[in-house]
């Protein structure tokens, strides 16, 4: 018998990482970043219980691979919170896993030093770290849950969770999305199809059973009772899905299936055909939309970095310019600041008034 011959196959080899808890103890949850993390998921919450009458935005990097930067960001983006809080809720972007259509770097999490070497470890540590850093400091952060194994590493520090267009048709996804502890966001598929996040909206409100690991890295089998703050994520498709009549028609389709009016608009992607010049124009006709009596955009998402554009990660990696993105191109922090502050300035009387249900 030659196992060698029909037992992983096609495995180099097999590292064994930390447990969730030994990661925890090094890096442990304060008290005040605790404060942080449950206030921003019970303001989520209730902004989409129309128990909140503010906006909801996710912005930051497309995302993140330079720690120093990130909290550079995150500074400035907490005083600008801070400054329009009454009207919107900043929740910082903070994105350490990227899903390839082929090849390219995956993230802070699964490449930590940019150079395919792979250290796991350090990349979950370096992500839980600046997560805490972040909470301590205020700021609520949002990211995409990719791979099904990392959020028992992170997402006691999470406030708010993407499930990308590639993943929301997954039923590893949306089994994961009906046990996480944050609001989720469902996105649209890449073609634009409303019903692949429709479908994920409704499995994921249902209770799973699933496999996964506990936090001592044991096998489990994961029993959820579903999670009833889902909602749509408006990303564009083949075509933008912003607009006025494209807003109505994914209203119509949310209450043919019983399911909450509750829409997040994002910026980027296909709905500015990722050029994020066109990210304030978005953002500008859905703040008009809400001024006509739109009810149903209650949140925002932008790619934002210190500087704009994208760069692609060179050989050299001390030649990557600051706060430039390694994925998709971004807005920089001036025009970051100048459409929230405009949106706010728009919206501060009439949102209070908006129908609350």
């Amino acid at each position: 018998m030659h196992p060698n011959l029909i037992h992983n196959v096609n495995v180099a080899a097999q590292d064994v990482l930390l447990t969730p808890e030994e990661i925890k103890q090094r890096l442990p949850m304060t008290d005040t970043a605790e404060a942080t993390v449950l206030e921003g998921r019970q303001t989520v919450q209730r902004i989409l219980d129309r128990q909140d009458h503010r906006v909801f935005a996710v912005v930051g990097p497309c995302s993140i691979h330079d720690v120093t930067a990130a909290r550079d960001y995150a500074q400035r983006l907490k005083k600008l919170a801070d400054e329009v809080g009454d009207t919107l809720f900043i929740i910082m972007r903070v994105y350490f896993e990227k899903p390839r259509t082929t090849v390219g770097w995956k993230g802070l999490i699964n490449d930590p030093r940019m150079d395919d070497s792979f250290h796991i470890e350090e990349g979950l540590q370096v992500a839980r770290g600046l997560l805490l850093e972040l909470a301590e400091m205020g700021l609520s952060a949002g990211t995409e849950a990719l791979d099904p194994i990392s959020p028992q590493y992170i997402a006691d520090l999470i406030a708010w969770t993407a499930i990308g267009a590639r993943t929301t048709e997954s039923q590893t996804h949306r089994e994961l999305a009906s046990g996480l502890s944050t609001p989720v966001g469902f996105k649209n598929g890449t073609n634009g199809s409303l019903e692949v996040a429709i479908n994920a909206l409704q499995s994921a409100a249902r209770s799973h059973s699933f496999l996964g690991i506990d936090q001592f890295g044991r096998s489990a089998v994961i029993r959820t009772t579903g999670n009833r703050y889902g909602h749509m994520v408006l990303r564009g498709g083949d075509r933008p899905n912003y607009d006025s009549v494209s807003i109505a028609l994914c209203e119509k389709a949310l209450r043919d299936k019983k399911l909450p009016v509750n829409i997040v608009v994002d910026c980027s992607h296909a709905n500015s055909f990722k050029d994020p010049a066109v990210q304030p124009l978005v953002m500008r006709d859905c703040v008009h939309q809400i001024l006509e009596g739109n009810q149903s955009i209650v949140g925002v998402m932008i790619e934002s970095n210190l500087c704009a554009g994208n760069q692609s990660i060179p050989a050299d990696r001390s030649q990557l310019k600051y706060g430039v993105s390694v994925t998709d191109a971004c807005i920089d922090w001036a025009t970051t600041e100048t459409m929230l502050r405009e949106a706010h300035a728009k919206l501060k009387d009439v949102l209070p008034k908006r129908n609350l249900g």
